[in-house]
């Protein structure tokens, strides 16, 4: 079902734009065409920049590797780093308040001390101008004139003098003010507006434009945090104070105090070097002690730890050293009783255990006499029976049949015993298991007759060889196929043979009732049965498969179940094609294809049901007619689309 989508995209308004460049974006990114620039050689294709990137990935973890893994099981380390981390936050996170705290007071004291140094300049100033301007009321206008003519000296003279008392502490700075034409007058007759300063500072880069300005406007002191340029081009940073004041002439002219912060800064560097050198030593010795406790701490778990790993593989005799009285001392103690009391319950049960298969084995073989002799007189009875009335001739079958399953019950009793007390041995030998199967396909037909079924053996093209006691496989594989055709509900059975990978497998398959969930665990115990109320028609003991089990494991490979409801179930033996050689996997899987396949069709059935019932609402007319009805129905919503 298509839908014409072109309209849509056209009228998208303002945010066609961005979601072609995110899809654009997008697409890039995946074709790898964003890395072909940088990674790729030229003409390469825009997807092998995929693999360069995993490749750098890989070559940048590959050195973080052992450093992640000594993160992730030493809890000193841990500790210690979170500790140092921790530690130098605070100490940053204090260096900072302090650092503060002394700037303030810094600049509160240097601002207290720039205004009432200021102040007292200006009003000196001020003093000099007007005893400059008042003069003896008996001078005539010479003396007027040539005062007037000096005032540019007598600011040079004023401007050293504010200086005198100043040296390396503050600057003293004369600028003309923008409201007086000329105010400033040398030793000659000509006009200079000229500034006049002490020290090496430079004055018109250094006083800034808005505080002449406010000067300028305002007469009153004003102040300004600016950075003082000098002859050598380095520059400060100053408090800068001003005051627009009147000269011996009454013109205006702009009168400034520059203090440098030179030694505020290098109190504030020592202030820093001081706290940056405590801190690290904070730091360290913090490190130091988080360190040593910690050690203290671990110390004993990490015996306990080993201990442990000791004790589970067999050590039962370990223990941990105890010092002390504290908690780690009593964790110890606990530890070691704990170890004590293990070890005398292990015993025990080893002890109890080989007393249990002893008994096993000892009842095993005194029952093997008196068996024998009940033997001889079952089939002396036995062969007698025509001569009995049918009642006692159908004891004697019954007689000899049960004891059938007497003797092969002590058989599996005394095999059990031997692989409890580790004595079973392997006679490895190449075997090439199709001979096998076919003996036990040729054992099993007369069952599967009489049940109704075949046994069907597949993959048996090819020489199927391993190392194996073939004693022990046919054993194996016999009672794999007995409860295949016991269980199969007369279907037919497959044996299926495969080769690779330095492992050869043989699955079993039935059709029967199968097993469900968590059965394919359980079937493997000892005298355990799926269905207590199913009667065993080939006489099975109940440890055929938990001898089985014990025959994989003995040549190093694996026998496992899968079984679901009504779909049957298949038992698989993979073994290593030479003897001692460890598994890598199977050639064939656990699960049959034929059910897989069942899954992923009933999936694929699903998926156009339910986009067919969520899309056009038809699921009221659905039956259950199955997979054709589906199609159908999913047609139908394509054409009314």
């Amino acid at each position: 079902m298509t839908r014409n989508t072109a309209p849509h995209r056209a009228g998208g308004g303002r945010s066609t734009g961005r979601e072609s460049d995110i899809s654009k974006f997008g697409r890039l990114w995946r074709s790898g065409v964003l890395f072909s620039d940088g990674l790729l050689p030229e003409g390469a294709t825009g997807p092998g920049a995929r693999p360069m990137v995993r490749f750098f990935v890989r070559w940048v973890r590959r050195p973080l590797l052992p450093v992640m893994r000594l993160w992730r099981r030493n809890i000193q380390l841990r500790v210690v780093v979170a500790t140092l981390l921790l530690s130098l936050a605070v100490v940053l996170l204090l260096g900072l308040v302090v650092i503060g705290q002394v700037r303030n007071g810094l600049l509160e004291a240097k601002e207290q001390t720039a205004q009432s140094q200021a102040s007292g300049g200006f009003a000196a100033a001020e003093r000099m101008a007007d005893s400059a301007e008042s003069g003896p009321s008996g001078e005539d206008s010479i003396r007027g004139s040539r005062s007037a003519q000096n005032s540019g000296t007598w600011l040079n003279n004023l401007v050293e003098q504010l200086a005198s008392s100043g040296q390396g502490v503050y600057s003293v700075v004369a600028l003309g003010s923008e409201n007086s034409e000329s105010p400033f007058l040398g030793n000659s007759s000509l006009t200079t507006r000229g500034p006049r300063f002490s020290g090496d500072i430079r004055p018109e880069e250094s006083v800034p434009a808005d505080l002449r300005k406010a000067l300028d406007d305002e007469p009153g002191p004003h102040r300004r945090y600016a950075r003082v340029y000098r002859q050598d081009h380095s520059s400060d940073p100053a408090l800068i104070v001003g005051k627009r004041l009147n000269d011996a002439r009454g013109n205006p002219y702009q009168l400034y105090y520059v203090f440098p912060f030179t030694q505020e800064e290098e109190s504030l560097n020592l202030v820093k070097g001081t706290l940056a050198t405590a801190g690290v030593f904070v730091v360290v010795l913090l490190g130091a002690i988080a360190w040593l406790v910690v050690r203290q701490v671990v110390t004993p778990v990490r015996m306990a730890a080993g201990i442990s790993e000791r004790l589970a593989a067999g050590r039962l005799q370990e223990r941990m050293k105890v010092t002390g009285e504290d908690d780690i001392a009593r964790l110890g103690e606990s530890f070691n009783k704990m170890a004590q009391n293990l070890q005398g319950k292990i015993q025990q049960l080893e002890e109890l255990s080989r007393m249990q298969r002893r008994f096993v084995s000892d009842v095993s073989h005194e029952l093997r006499t008196p068996l024998t002799t009940v033997r001889m007189a079952a089939d002396v009875i036995h062969e007698a029976r025509e001569d009995f009335d049918p009642a006692t001739a159908r004891s004697a079958e019954l007689l000899l049949g049960q004891l059938d399953r007497f003797e092969s019950l002590l058989a599996d009793l005394l095999e059990i015993s031997r692989f409890d007390a580790g004595a079973a041995n392997l006679e490895a030998a190449p075997v090439d298991l199709r001979d096998v199967v076919h003996r036990v396909v040729e054992g099993c037909e007369p069952l599967a007759e009489r049940k109704g079924g075949r046994i069907l053996v597949r993959g048996d093209e090819q020489p199927v060889i391993a190392e194996v006691d073939g004693r022990r496989i046919e054993r194996v594989l016999r009672n794999l196929v007995d409860n295949a055709v016991e269980h199969g509900e007369g279907r037919d059975v497959v044996v299926r043979l495969a080769t690779g990978g330095g492992a050869v497998a043989v699955a079993v398959r039935d059709y029967g009732v199968g097993l469900k969930e968590g059965e394919a665990e359980r079937v493997f115990n000892r005298f355990w049965r799926a269905d207590p109320a199913r009667a065993r028609t080939t006489g099975g003991t109940g440890l055929g498969l938990s001898i089985a089990l014990e025959d994989a494991r003995l040549h190093g490979g694996w026998l496992r179940a899968w079984g679901a409801p009504g779909d049957g179930s298949q038992f698989l033996l993979v073994l290593p094609c030479t003897a001692g050689e460890p598994l890598r996997g199977s050639p064939l899987r656990l699960e049959p294809e034929d059910s897989r396949r069942k899954r992923q069709q009933a999936r694929e059935r699903q998926r156009p049901a339910a986009a067919s019932v969520g899309a056009a609402s038809v699921s009221a007319g659905r039956t259950g007619e199955g997979v054709r009805n589906d199609e159908r129905v999913r047609r139908s919503g394509e054409e009314r689309g």
